[in-house]
């Protein structure tokens, strides 16, 4: 049964302020890019901009998928921007940010489905700032083993494919997605470079119970998942798949805590968590345990 009601009280936050997040603002206003702290109205970028980050979508604005919580518009992409990826690290120079999240739509019209952009945009951003750490949340490049390594060996700092929900649910809300052939996505990454750190996250309120959430946790640790980010599911509109439940902050904590038992570096578990909240944390919690086990 869907849940609609108001926000529960702990969804609120202040209103974003301050001279970086002021600064930044400014600045975005002049780039021919789209920022998802922006388009998705993510809750944190307050919080995010004020620490010189940002969460960047490239390959355009047109999904070729239609997963049910998205809000990203499908259809038929645009061609391919070739000179987006040297654009987007030009504003990355001149942000003067020091951790940029990469991202996009999914193109699955794309031979490389994208994956070529990927390596691009991460090459240029550490040839013209490299200072500031570069994040990659990717598709699943349906798999293609060639695609994800051309990506890992262009030197993201984190690798990051978010597995979304737990393994019933998964074909009703990403019907072109493939649970196992995500896992098999992250557990590649380790194969191709054993010293990255590899990074998933999920929503919950979706019709999932918490035995499932946990069972995730260990399908995605037995991928050898070092960081993990969880949130709870906004529906964007009637047309989405329905919100069935609010988790309270009490079940996030018990989340966070199950994931820390079960190996994960660090985990960012909350109502208002998304997959890039505080992301240059979890690198460094990521590259301090990294680090530490190698005995360095």
């Amino acid at each position: 049964m869907a849940v609609e009601r108001r926000l529960p009280e702990w969804f609120k936050v202040p209103a974003p302020g301050g001279e970086d997040y002021m600064d930044l603002r400014r600045r975005f206003r002049g780039a021919k890019l789209h920022t998802v702290c922006e388009e998705a109205a993510c809750p944190n970028i307050g919080d995010c901009w004020s620490r010189r980050t940002a969460t960047f979508m490239i390959l355009g604005d047109t999904c070729t998928r239609a997963c049910s919580y998205c809000n990203v518009k499908t259809g038929w992409p645009s061609e391919v921007d070739f000179a987006e990826p040297f654009r987007l690290a030009t504003t990355v120079q001149e942000m003067e940010l020091k951790y940029t999240v990469v991202t996009s739509v999914d193109r699955d019209d794309l031979p490389d489905f994208g994956a070529g952009i990927f390596a691009t945009s991460i090459q240029q951003i550490h040839r013209l700032t490299p200072t500031c750490k570069v994040e990659v949340l990717i598709p699943d490049f349906q798999g293609v083993h060639e695609h994800l390594e051309a990506v890992v060996k262009a030197g993201p700092e984190v690798l990051n494919h978010n597995i979304e929900t737990v393994r019933r649910v998964f074909p009703k809300v990403r019907p072109k997605g493939d649970y196992d052939l995500s896992l098999e996505l992250l557990r590649r990454v380790k194969e191709i470079d054993p010293h990255m750190p590899s990074k998933s996250g999920m929503m919950v309120g979706i019709g999932e119970t918490m035995p499932e959430v946990f069972q995730t946790l260990r399908d995605l640790r037995d991928a050898e998942c070092d960081l993990l980010t969880v949130g709870q599911y906004l529906r964007p509109s009637k047309k989405h798949h329905p919100l069935i439940r609010f988790y309270h902050p009490d079940e996030f904590k018990e989340i966070e805590q199950e994931g820390l038992r079960l190996g994960f570096k660090h985990v960012a578990a909350g109502p208002l968590v998304r997959s890039s909240y505080h992301a240059d944390e979890q690198h460094e919690a990521a590259i301090d345990m990294l680090l530490a086990a190698s005995g360095r």
